[in-house]
């Protein structure tokens, strides 16, 4: 059985101003990841070196924020 992950959600309000902020910042990275592998299952036929995440989109974008790699404007 594998090990859950727990996001700490103090860390990521260090990098939003509050919580439904963080929702829509980790929605729109969501979309941004899936949008990247979609590109990349495309050009797997031609190109059999891509590696593909196969992490889920959502908990890349959450610990992605949670470590301050997405930055946020106001």
């Amino acid at each position: 059985m594998r090990k859950v992950e727990r996001l700490d959600v103090e860390k990521i309000k260090k990098h939003t101003t509050n919580v439904y902020e963080a929702v829509i910042i980790a929605a729109k990275r969501s979309r941004q990841l899936n949008e990247e592998r979609l590109a990349q299952l495309e050009l797997m036929p031609e190109d059999d070196s891509i590696e593909i995440d196969t992490r889920k989109v959502t908990k890349v974008a959450l610990s992605e924020l949670s470590e301050g790699k997405i930055e946020t404007k106001r």
